[in-house]
């Protein structure tokens, strides 16, 4: 079963386990008042701390650096956001999670670590006197390793460096 399909159906469980084992705990008013209440305080949480990120991404650029930070605070707000207009205690305890600072960039390098972990990354480097290769690359005496201006019958035109798949079996030319 997808990923989303068991999110979709056990988050929205949950949720209604949530609000009633609350609602009986303190009744239907207060239950319904404290979902209106977190959907107000995160909307007012997200219109300041997203201004904020906003103002501090002009300054990174304005540095003239690329505002990575500030991104990962602004797709993290929006998170936060989409989580506290969602009715539940469960999304809205996740969603004021993400507003903290410090446990949003610890959840960014958590999930920056596993995609890179999880990520299938080749590094090829050539230079005129060293060549190396950081992952399942050409061998390093193959014309492929070698510096654009070494290889074997390069004319000084571009080299186009692909994969290809063959369409149709050789087995099959032989027959017809």
């Amino acid at each position: 079963m997808p990923i989303l399909l068991l999110i979709f159906i056990i988050v929205p469980l949950a949720e209604i386990a949530v609000f009633i084992k609350v609602g009986e705990a303190i009744g239907l008013g207060p239950t319904i008042a404290i979902v209106i209440i977190t959907a107000i305080v995160g909307t007012a949480l997200l219109r300041s701390q997203g201004f904020a990120a906003l103002a501090r991404a002009q300054d990174t650029l304005a540095e003239g650096r690329i505002p990575v930070d500030s991104v990962i605070d602004a797709v993290s707000l929006l998170t936060a956001g989409a989580f506290l207009l969602t009715p539940g205690m469960i999304t809205d305890t996740l969603g004021f999670l993400l507003f903290i600072p410090a446990f949003r960039h610890g959840l960014a390098k958590l999930l920056m670590k596993k995609m890179a972990s999880s990520a299938n990354i080749d590094v090829n480097v050539f230079t005129s006197t060293t060549i190396g290769s950081t992952g399942p690359g050409p061998k390093p005496d193959s014309p492929q390793s070698q510096p654009r201006g070494n290889r074997p019958g390069n004319d000084g035109g571009p080299i186009i460096d692909a994969e290809f798949e063959p369409l149709d079996d050789p087995k099959d030319r032989d027959r017809t």
